[in-house]
């Protein structure tokens, strides 16, 4: 069907009854086609194909993108776009190439930055999806899915541990919630912490935010405050979990610090949670749990700033910079022994050490184990 030749310019279609570039105007029958209304979802696909273009020229557009530190942060932030929308084969294929270890019990990867490990509100792809894909790439086409058996926070990297048979998923996870699995994470505080090495043992609770919309964060919730210079107990919140993080300072300027975490108990956002309101010293790029009054990125000094190449309206642009380093797990199955595996830091992160002037550690500090070492780039 043809479409009307009127004087004015017509739009440009690409669905429908008529070919892909042919005009038409409002008064145009084929645009009131029964093709055309036997397929509503086509305006549908159309808006979330706009927004989606909309968006990736809005991220283009990013001031600043002169400067070299500036363009590697957009970047980052536009491959966490990207990882939310490409096709859960491309990312099943991206996960199967950060493999740090794999035998017939389980799969362990290195967890990509910004990637959600469950679906939610706003989530298009999240690795629970590509799961099925992730383990006919490693098995063929009659393999199983693959199970979770614990998980990260989506701007947290790192080793990640997966799973063939439910089964073995539930020993996992029975070994993290026993506390028989020694984890740890590199984190790059702004300022940092005294003393240099410690235990911090504070309970943690979530409680509702006020703010544009209401939420929920995780807070402390102490067992003891000071009263005219006194330590008074105070009456423990029933809702309120057991958290214990172990932290050491491997490297610091007057700034900032490299920390490394071990967490003993496990509760949601706990090293943020810890670092931020127990030690007064926010992860880098920890923009939810850096300001508590205030729903505001971070106040870095000049110094940290000037180091990362940033103004302080670009500091939002800052990856959280929390790393699962090292995960020990012990003999599990068919193996007789324990399992180290180690990640190596991303790209981002070892680039921000050396520009804020913190040394690399010459070794980690694993605690003499004999266990079998592995390490991924």
């Amino acid at each position: 069907m043809a479409a009307s030749r009127l004087g004015t310019p017509g739009l440009r279609v690409l669905s429908g009854t008529l070919r892909p570039g042919r005009s038409f105007t409002p008064g145009s029958k084929p645009f009131c086609s029964r093709a055309s209304t036997s397929r509503p979802l086509n305006a549908q696909r159309l808006a979330e194909k706009l927004r989606a273009q909309k968006q990736e020229q809005k991220t283009k557009k990013m001031p600043g993108s002169r400067n070299p530190v500036q363009r590697r942060v957009q970047e980052l932030v536009r491959f966490t776009q990207q990882l939310q929308r490409v096709h859960p084969n491309v990312l099943a294929k991206e996960l199967s190439r950060g493999i740090l270890h794999q035998d017939k019990d389980i799969v362990v990867i290195n967890k990509p930055y910004g990637l959600p490990v469950h679906g939610g509100p706003g989530v298009q792809l999240c690795i629970s999806d590509v799961l099925p894909i992730l383990a006919k790439m490693l098995r063929g086409h009659k393999a199983e899915p693959l199970h979770l058996c614990h998980r990260l926070d989506k701007e947290t990297t790192g080793v990640m541990v997966l799973a063939w048979e439910q089964d073995m998923a539930h020993q996992v996870q029975e070994l993290f919630r026993a506390r028989q699995v020694e984890k740890k994470y590199w984190a790059i505080t702004v300022r940092t912490p005294l003393p240099s090495a410690g235990i911090i043992d504070i309970p943690i609770v979530e409680k509702k935010v006020q703010g544009q919309q209401q939420h929920h964060k995780m807070t402390l919730a102490p067992s003891y405050r000071m009263d005219d210079g006194k330590m008074v107990k105070v009456r423990a919140n029933r809702d309120a979990h057991v958290a214990v993080t172990q932290y050491q300072v491997l490297c610091s300027t007057p700034s900032s610090a490299l920390v490394e975490l071990q967490p003993v108990t496990g509760i949601k956002h706990q090293l943020r949670v810890h670092l931020s309101f127990g030690l007064d010293c926010p992860i880098l790029g920890d923009h939810k749990y850096s300001d508590w009054s205030r729903l505001a990125p971070q106040k870095l000094s000049a110094g940290t700033l000037k180091k990362l190449g940033l103004q302080q309206t670009k500091a939002r642009y800052i990856p959280l910079h929390l790393h699962a380093r090292q995960l020990i797990l012990p003999a599990l199955g068919a193996r007789r022994e324990e399992l180290l595996l180690a990640c190596k830091l991303p790209h981002f992160f070892a680039s921000s050490l050396r520009r804020l002037g913190l040394d690399m550690p010459s070794q980690d500090q694993s605690g003499g184990s004999e266990g079998r070492r592995v390490e991924a780039e």
